[in-house]
């Protein structure tokens, strides 16, 4: 699997479980360690594991995929999934503020999922007036 797709699938789980203010930054071109980094904030300690636990087991479940390495426990305030091209940080929102992942690495462009396309239903036929 490309990275890219798998960054945007890392982000995908990680809104399964209400994580917030989700981003995606390109850092291939300003990091030689990885080539995308997915940031996400959680409220609470078990959000953040049910965010973790989200991306680990639908990677593993449907992609044979594992993390290389878990930084932080289940009590930490920031966990880490390496996943060697794509690093995801999940993080409460006081260490992302004083962190800034986002501004440390501002030089990386933001990458955006595609709309999911939506079907419009199709018309029902008019109802034909009741002969009297």
């Amino acid at each position: 699997m490309d990275s890219k797709k798998l960054a945007l699938l890392c982000r995908e789980y990680a809104d399964n479980r209400k994580a917030e203010n989700i981003v995606v930054l390109n850092v291939a071109k300003v990091s030689s360690v990885t080539d995308y980094f997915v940031i996400a904030t959680g409220t609470s300690e078990p959000h953040l594991r049910a965010i973790t636990d989200e991306i680990t087991d639908k990677l593993r479940d449907e992609y044979g995929l594992r993390p290389r390495a878990i930084d932080g426990s289940p009590r930490d305030p920031w966990r880490v999934l390496d996943y060697f091209d794509v690093i995801v940080h999940v993080m409460r929102a006081e260490v992302r503020e004083r962190y800034d992942l986002e501004g440390l690495w501002g030089d990386a462009p933001s990458v955006t999922p595609k709309a999911k396309a939506v079907r419009k239903p199709r018309a029902k036929p008019a109802k034909r007036p009741a002969k009297r």
